[in-house]
């Protein structure tokens, strides 16, 4: 017996829905959620190659000169202090650090508040034409709390000691050949408790300069950064 009426009235106006386009086909369903996490995939491995790209133009390679070994140390994380001027640029705090390493090289080297605090207070006389000052200090801007540091910068005005905030207080101890960050340094031009020997002239050989120069730069740079600071 054939297909009544109805039947075939249903089975007509299904097929013509078809190819008007108004039925959807079950499978635009999977094609949607696929194309949903294709979409989410793309945009998170965007998300990850930015944020390897901050990290690495954050980090700071540091080579020892003294085991021709380069140290990678991470980005700053936390806020300089307020009153960290005048702050090195990158380029200035290469040099710095630079500095500093040859001086721990050749023991000329003070480490710590207690330290530097103690040789500020026996630097001679204060005063704008006191130029027999006993060194640079060099402070880190990352300390936590600042009042661990921030009588310094008014020690150093007072007996006219040129200074200059980093970035990095790791950087800084790295630099000082210390395993421990360190908050402030002084760079001195001469070995602390005695004049050049022998092991002096040896590693001034081996560098293929004299520390004096080295030191007589830092000054420069340090100075040049205070003047900018006062004009501006």
């Amino acid at each position: 017996m054939g297909s009544s009426k109805p039947e075939k009235k249903e089975k007509k106006d299904k097929k013509r829905s078809e190819v008007d386009g108004i039925s959807k086909p079950k499978k635009d369903k999977k094609d949607k959620k696929e194309k949903k996490d294709k979409l989410k995939s793309a945009v998170n491995a965007a998300l990850d190659d930015q944020l390897q790209a901050d990290v690495a133009s954050s980090v700071t390679v540091v080579k020892d000169d003294d085991t021709n070994t380069v140290k990678v140390l991470a980005p700053v994380v936390g806020a300089l202090v307020p009153f960290a001027l005048p702050l090195a640029d990158e380029k200035a705090t290469k040099k710095i650090m630079k500095s500093v390493r040859k001086a721990a090289k050749h023991k000329t080297l003070k480490r710590g508040v207690k330290e530097v605090v103690k040789s500020l207070r026996k630097s001679p006389a204060a005063g704008p034409g006191n130029t027999a000052f006993p060194g640079v200090v060099i402070l880190a801007g990352d300390i936590s709390p600042m009042d661990v540091i921030s009588h310094i910068p008014v020690l150093c005005e007072d007996v006219n000691v040129p200074y200059i905030f980093v970035t990095s207080r790791a950087e800084l101890g790295a630099a000082g050949s210390t395993k421990r960050p360190t908050s402030v340094v002084m760079v001195t031009e001469k070995r602390v408790g005695g004049k050049k020997d022998k092991a002096d002239e040896k590693i001034a050989e081996e560098d293929g300069e004299d520390f004096s120069e080295v030191y007589k730069d830092l000054v420069k740079l340090v100075e040049k950064e205070s003047k900018q600071l006062k004009f501006t």
